[in-house]
């Protein structure tokens, strides 16, 4: 089993940045790719960003193109993520994920086996 605990959530002005840490804690040799996933009220889980454990990292450009940067400090098996100019559409329950079958980072939420408890993050306009 692995557990991930999220932290770094809060209120923040539109146009400022946060920083989100997950911590990973188990059987963390068993995971392969790391992801963020946020879930706004009344939307579905939207896909942030993911790294592998190689390194290779993958966003959804879409949505957080060039303000969001996913980071990875392996000796502490935390992976982190850096969010800047941020909105109001940003406004999401951040949740980590961790995938114990699939190598890629990939966008799907069902690919991931494990996640964290989510943390609030809030941008007021």
């Amino acid at each position: 089993q692995v557990q991930l605990v999220e932290s770094g959530g809060g209120l923040v002005q539109a146009g400022g940045s946060l920083r989100l840490s997950c911590a990973a804690s188990g059987r963390t040799f068993s995971m392969y790719a790391m992801a963020w996933f946020r879930q706004a009220p009344g939307k579905e889980r939207e896909f942030v960003g993911a790294i592998t454990w190689s390194g290779d990292i993958s966003y959804n450009t879409d949505s957080v193109k060039g303000r969001f940067t996913v980071s990875r400090d392996g000796a502490r098996n935390t992976v982190s993520l850096q969010m800047k100019s941020l909105k109001p559409e940003d406004t999401a329950i951040y949740y980590c994920a961790a995938s114990s079958r699939v190598f890629s980072g990939t966008a799907v939420a069902g690919d991931y086996d494990y996640w964290g408890q989510g943390t609030q993050v809030t941008v007021s306009s």
